[in-house]
Parts: structure tokens; sequence; C-alpha cells
């Protein structure tokens, strides 16, 4: 998953550029899914962060942007979906992951506990729960008017990440099939990879 590309006409990235950068780095079954830099492909390589740099060399090298990347296994994505604190959220757009490379430490949770605070001193019915590497934050009034979200982005905490609405991470697992091993994303042992912003 890529960060913060074709957002408000910055960082313009075409899909079929993506894919083909992604191809000509070896990776097989390349597909991508909407404008906001989400690559699916199959790699032997089972080492996440590599193909993570990766990824971000060649990108920044033929593309002359340099977004973020985080890269998911299919089984990531799954433990990811079935660790959602809040399984009872009607509106998939109302909720977001937001996917790091890393687990949340100490200080990033002290930080996002801190930004909940504030933001419910303002009125906010916002909720953020770090789970792994995964922050899950649901905005009932959705992400664009959301005093969480604004407190977070603040307080640093999602700098490193990128996130995705509820409708998006389904979607995703939908195409690497149910088990996180589909036609559209296999590769040696069945290890499905994602990249993501």
């Amino acid at each position: 998953m890529l960060r913060g590309i074709n957002v408000g006409g910055r960082n313009r990235v075409s899909m079929a550029e993506l894919r083909e950068l992604a191809a000509g780095l070896g990776h097989a079954e390349v597909a991508t899914y909407i404008q906001s830099g989400n690559v699916l492909f199959t790699s032997p390589d089972a080492d996440c962060d590599g193909l993570a740099d990766g990824l971000e060399r060649e990108i920044a090298r033929r593309l002359t942007v340099r977004p973020a990347v985080v890269v998911l296994s299919g089984a990531d994505l799954g433990q990811a979906i079935a660790g959602n604190p809040f399984p009872d959220v009607a509106n998939p757009r109302c909720l977001h992951a937001v996917f790091r490379r890393r687990a949340f430490d100490p200080e990033a949770i002290t930080a996002i506990a801190g930004a909940q605070q504030r933001a419910r001193s303002k009125g906010s019915l916002d909720e953020a729960v770090a789970v792994g590497r995964t922050l899950f934050l649901r905005t009932p009034d959705g992400i664009g008017r959301s005093e969480l979200a604004a407190q977070l982005a603040r307080a640093g905490v999602q700098a490193d990440g990128t996130a995705r609405n509820w409708a998006t991470v389904t979607r995703l697992m939908a195409m690497l099939g149910a088990d996180g091993q589909g036609a559209d994303a296999t590769g040696a042992g069945g290890r499905g990879r994602m990249a993501r912003s």
C-alpha cells in the first residue's frame, strides 16, 4: 500500500505504471485496486519490509514520487480483519485501518490515548484502538470531520502508516481470496502479498 498518492492532485501515479513497475521487480499476478495505491501481487520473497523497501526505491527512481510503502501478506491482512475491535460498525466508510510496518510501541499507545482524550474533551465520539501494527479508527460522523483524526495527525501517530477505509480493506481481502491465498495473489508457498501506501 502506498501512502499519500493521487490526493488533491499531488503525487500523481497511474495504476498502469504501478502495475508495470511491480511486474518489473519480478512480482507476479500484479493487480491494483482504485487510485489510492493498492497493489496486490505474489512473490516468493517472504520479507515484507524488503519488498516494501524495493518498491519505495523503484517508485522514487521511475515515478519521481516518494510515497511510504507498507507491504502485508494475505495472512497479515486477514489477521487485521479478524482483530477489528469495531465489528458492529454498519457503514464501512466510518471505520478506517491505519497499517504500519511496525507494531505500536508504548509511547505511541500513550499518544493515541492522549489524542482520544483531547478529542473527547471537544465532544468527539470517535474511538481509536491499536492492535499490533494496525490502528483502527471509528468515526461515526466520517473521517473528514473527525476531531480524533486531527488530534492523531497532530500527535504524529499515523505518520509512518497508511489508512484505508473498511470497504477498501475488505475488498482487498476479497481480491486475495477469503484465506489470503486466492487466485489473484498466490505465490510460492501460497503466500499472498499486498503493497499499500
